[in-house]
């Protein structure tokens, strides 16, 4: 697509206030293939103005009329899932099946999913000789990442939009074009002016600005912990609600009984997706004493296979990130098996599919989200050493578990300190909340549970 040269603001592209402009690279061979306006304080300013403007009519637009237009955005991004693909492949490096398959498919499911639930849920009760009313929280900032820049949009905005709250988003500065698409879904599908907004820029500029902007009612976030924490912190000064979705360092835990190729394949296969910047990528496997050395062999088998099927990571610093923790893994004493820090492509922002054995819990590269195509695989001695190495980070946002007897990976799942935990292979369900515990975040996405955090609750006597 071609990029905007504007923001979308109070239903029409605006010129920004500034002139600045933010390059937007494939990382795949470092080439300029857009330029999107850098907005600033003040273009945020009449974003939140517009969206406050319109909050009272859409607020009390019927749910079935607000289901029709999620229904009609849907639609339109069903017809343009090729376009999606494309553009995400462009600016972030993805495979264009695995772009299709996931970064298009995805958000139009979710998307659908609220479509469903704005016309179906329940937004009263009552409760004894009380009528509870829920009631859309207000105006939301969305600030979104990179990683899975369309699902991360809709998973904000849709839920947001069937609430009956209007919407103002600022998307990572590395994928902003995909962002134009979806306001442009928007306009198509319907909405009215200023119910959603959106204003590319940087995230100290125009993410700072409207995470602190005093007519934003909740800020949701998606990033890393540490910014997080910033976003957190600005909004306390309101006390304005969050919804913080931020870092892992899930456990993929194979018991004894676990049907090991499988368990291994997998395992290895979920962090390599997109290359590995996912925050709920298994990216520590815990396996037994017994069978870790044939283990480490199936794991660095597996990855060999994906040196050519995995796309860049998004840029140049991401690239350094993800090598300085291999090269510290090496440091403290664990055992590269394959990969390494060796560059495979010439042009491009590439990591080798890589995977560490001999990694030990206190180790860096187990204990930090490192967010590229990274596996660290710890032994374990028996089940409770196990649940101690799974629980034993500062994070908890999902994992695996994997047994002969489902009932056996269940009852060790139940006392996982995460969010999310996939089965013998579970799949994924977009209907299903997500989220995590501990400094993985506040709050939950997908499904109702998603629809929930855009609500407040109101209750009236009789």
């Amino acid at each position: 697509m071609k990029a905007h040269d504007g923001i979308y603001l109070d239903g029409a592209w605006r010129p920004a206030a500034g002139q600045d402009v933010i390059e937007v690279l494939n990382p795949a061979d470092e080439q300029i293939i857009g330029r999107v306006p850098a907005a600033g304080p003040e273009d945020v300013d009449a974003a939140v103005r517009a969206a406050r403007a319109a909050l009272p009519a859409w607020a009390a637009t019927p749910p079935a009329e607000r289901a029709a237009r999620l229904t009609a955005l849907r639609d339109v991004l069903a017809a343009r899932k090729d376009e999606i693909a494309e553009t995400v492949t462009a600016e972030l490096g993805s495979p264009l099946p695995f772009s299709q398959a996931v970064h298009a498919a995805v958000p139009i499911a979710v998307a659908g999913s609220y479509a469903e639930l704005a016309a179906t849920h329940s937004f009263e009760e009552k409760v004894g000789n009380s009528v509870v009313h829920l009631e859309p929280v207000g105006v939301v900032g969305a600030i979104t990442p990179w990683n899975y820049p369309l699902h991360q949009i809709v998973a904000k905005a849709a839920p947001a939009l069937a609430a009956g709250c209007t919407v103002v988003l600022k998307p990572a500065e590395d994928t902003p074009l995909v962002a134009q698409l979806f306001a442009e879904a928007v306009h198509e599908a319907g909405f009215p002016a200023g119910v959603f907004n959106l204003v590319t820029g940087l995230g100290p500029v125009a993410g700072q600005a409207l995470a602190e902007h005093p007519g934003v009612d909740l800020v949701s976030f998606t990033g890393s912990t540490a910014v997080g924490r910033q976003v957190a912190a600005t909004a306390a000064a309101a006390i304005k609600k969050v919804a913080l979705e931020l870092g892992g360092k899930s456990a993929n835990v194979i018991l004894p009984s676990a049907d090991l190729a499988r368990a291994v394949n997998v395992g290895v296969a979920n962090v390599m997706s997109n290359s590995g910047q996912t925050c709920s990528a298994w990216t520590r496997m815990l396996v037994h004493r017994e069978r870790y050395d044939e283990a480490v062999e199936l794991a660095a088998t597996a990855a060999a296979k994906y040196g050519d099927r995995i796309g860049p990571v998004v840029n140049a610093k991401q690239q350094a990130r993800v090598r300085g923790y291999i090269e510290q893994g090496v440091a403290e004493g664990a055992r590269l098996v394959a990969g390494g820090t060796e560059t495979p492509h010439e042009r491009g922002w590439f990591v080798s599919p890589t995977v560490f054995a001999d990694v030990t819990p206190e180790m860096t590269i187990a204990q930090e989200e490192i967010f590229g195509p990274v596996l660290s695989i710890l032994r374990y001695e028996d089940e409770e050493d196990a649940l101690r190495i799974a629980n034993g980070t500062v994070y908890g946002l999902a994992g695996a578990v994997w047994a002969g007897e489902e009932a056996e990976a269940v009852a060790f799942a139940r006392r996982m300190d995460t969010g999310q935990v996939d089965i013998n292979g579970g799949r994924f369900n977009p209907l299903a909340p997500f989220g995590g515990y501990k400094q993985s975040g506040v709050g939950r996405e997908l499904g109702a549970h998603g629809l929930a955090e855009f609500l407040q609750t109101k209750s009236l006597q009789f």
